[in-house]
């Protein structure tokens, strides 16, 4: 599964939030062309002289540069692009929330580029035309494809993911894509350098202890909470082997049902609790109605120190799955004789 949480339910919840209101437009054209008249944007498909390759995608196998030098992202494909290095030259909006953990060099990357859609998911195609992509990445739910891939293809060769994408298959395809296997290429080797020193410094704490994911999102319902077993727990169960809770084969994931704060309580059938926490360490602003409980405060494994804030920057790409394997890694640290 695909993850950006980003803070938010893992990346499928924030590209469904965008992907369900998806509206582009395009003042003054036809929606075929770059609203000059023109069918495909200048400097892009009508260069024949330039190289090409084949990528497979969600819309089909699909004809790019080899090379590509000016690309709009749109989604969730803003920051793990970037992540990899790449310099977009047209993205959409992302969160306050998002931009703040992202590291320096990434945000001025993000800044430099021309903002051609909002948050909410409205796209301008003719300020994206105006940029004359050579590449457009995208991903949000195949329902807005039908509504306007052929729009987004009149511009410039489209790569198509849906909201289900793995992450890593994610990662390693807009990789291929924007042409910077490289990074992607160092980053993969530092996530499975982490994954194994994890797995081998901690196997005594993490055979036998059963752990639980609970966290709040700023979309969540006044006085809920859910178990999380998308985004980052998720990495942490089928990466590094945490006994975590998890749907049912071929249910809704657990993470998309509310629980009642007087449910709480029920969470000391666990060994272990991990919730979220920015970079310094605090509970996220959305969590913190939950710690401040008495439900909470009470909690056996809180008051004996094994309920353990982890930071989970993002889940969609190597950059920010390391960060939170960093954090993970402490977070088990700290569980040293308390189990």
């Amino acid at each position: 599964m695909s993850s950006n949480p980003v803070t938010r339910r893992g990346t499928v919840f924030a590209a469904a939030l965008m992907s369900a209101s998806l509206l582009l437009t395009a003042c003054g054209s036809d929606g075929d062309g770059d609203g000059t008249g023109n069918k495909a944007a200048a400097g892009t498909r009508g260069d024949k002289s330039a190289e090409v390759r084949s990528v497979k995608a969600e819309n089909g196998t699909v004809e790019i540069p080899a090379a590509p030098r000016r690309i709009v992202t749109i989604g969730n494909t803003n920051l793990p692009f970037i992540d990899l290095g790449g310099k977009p030259v047209g993205v959409t909006e992302v969160s306050d929330a998002e931009l703040a953990v992202l590291p320096k060099e990434q945000k001025a990357a993000y800044e430099a580029a021309e903002v051609v859609g909002s948050s909410g998911g409205d796209v301008d195609l003719e300020k994206l035309a105006a940029l004359k992509p050579d590449l457009i990445l995208v991903q949000f739910h195949t329902n807005d494809w039908d509504k306007v891939g052929k729009r987004l293809e009149s511009i410039a060769p489209t790569v198509l993911w849906g909201l289900d994408t793995e992450w890593k298959a994610f990662a390693g395809e807009i990789a291929e894509a924007g042409n910077v296997t490289d990074e992607l290429g160092r980053q993969k080797a530092e996530f499975e350098k982490k994954v194994a020193r994890i797995k081998k410094t901690h196997r005594k704490t993490i055979d036998g202890t059963k752990f639980v994911d609970v966290s709040r999102g700023d979309w969540s319902d006044p006085g809920t909470f859910y178990i999380a077993d998308i985004g980052c727990s998720e990495i942490a169960r089928d990466d590094i082997g945490l006994d975590l809770p998890a749907a049912a084969e071929g249910k809704d994931p657990l993470a998309y049902e509310s629980l009642p704060f007087e449910q709480i309580g029920e969470l000391s059938t666990y060994d272990v609790i991990t919730y979220p926490v920015d970079a310094e360490g605090r509970p996220t602003e959305p969590f913190v109605p939950v710690t401040k409980t008495n439900t909470w405060k009470a909690l056996p494994t809180v008051t004996s120190g094994r309920a353990l804030g982890v930071f989970c920057p993002g889940n969609n790409s190597y950059g920010p799955v390391n960060q939170y394997l960093d954090s993970l890694d402490g977070a088990l640290a700290a569980l040293a004789g308390k189990l």
